[in-house]
């Protein structure tokens, strides 16, 4: 998958600035694509020049002025034809799995103390996807959201998040608990 499709995906439902998709990469989308703000706007140059997606100027008062895009027809073209295609097996490319699988020549402090911050990190990931899964269910039950809700993409790809990072978090568990009793003087 491309940083472009994800942007068309971001797009569909309305219009909204570079900072805007920014702050959505950031805090929605980052739990199954990241993008640096850099990247994002030079993605959003070439899709404007590709005609993916058209832009308005929005003069803005003691700010400088604001670009909003929202996809044409060939966008909306693009993301429905990127939907026909089989996604790619996912991969896992992770530093700290590799120093694990070298742990018998490692830091085991260093290590565990990796360990240790992904567990922190894991953790506020999953009280941010929680809190924007709380957003969209909006007061709803999930039966009563699953029956009339009209967000299912964003409900779907935030409970992989939410169940990726409870799984991090088990595993991270399971790896301290290895540690203590393997390396109990470290």
């Amino acid at each position: 998958m491309s940083l472009r499709n994800a942007v068309l995906a971001a797009l569909i439902n309305r219009e909204a600035s570079g900072y805007e998709l920014a702050k959505q990469f950031h805090v929605s989308v980052a739990n199954f694509w990241t993008a640096t703000s850099q990247q994002l706007y030079r993605e959003l140059d070439k899709m404007e020049t590709d005609g993916l997606l058209s832009a308005r100027v929005v003069a803005q008062e003691k700010r400088p002025d604001k670009r909003l895009f929202s996809l044409t027809e060939a966008g909306r073209a693009a993301l429905q034809a990127f939907t026909r295609q089989d996604p790619k097996p996912t991969t896992v490319r992770d530093e700290l799995l590799v120093q694990i699988e070298a742990l018998a020549h490692a830091d085991v402090a260093s290590v565990r103390s990796s360990i240790e911050s992904r567990l922190e990190s894991s953790a506020r990931r999953l009280d941010s996807y929680e809190q924007r899964l709380a957003e969209i269910l909006g007061g709803r039950s999930e039966d009563e959201f699953l029956a009339t809700g009209n967000r299912i993409g964003p409900y779907l790809t935030l409970q992989r998040g939410i169940i990726f990072e409870r799984e991090n978090l088990t595993w991270g568990r399971l790896a301290l608990a290895v540690l203590a009793r393997r390396f109990p003087e470290v």
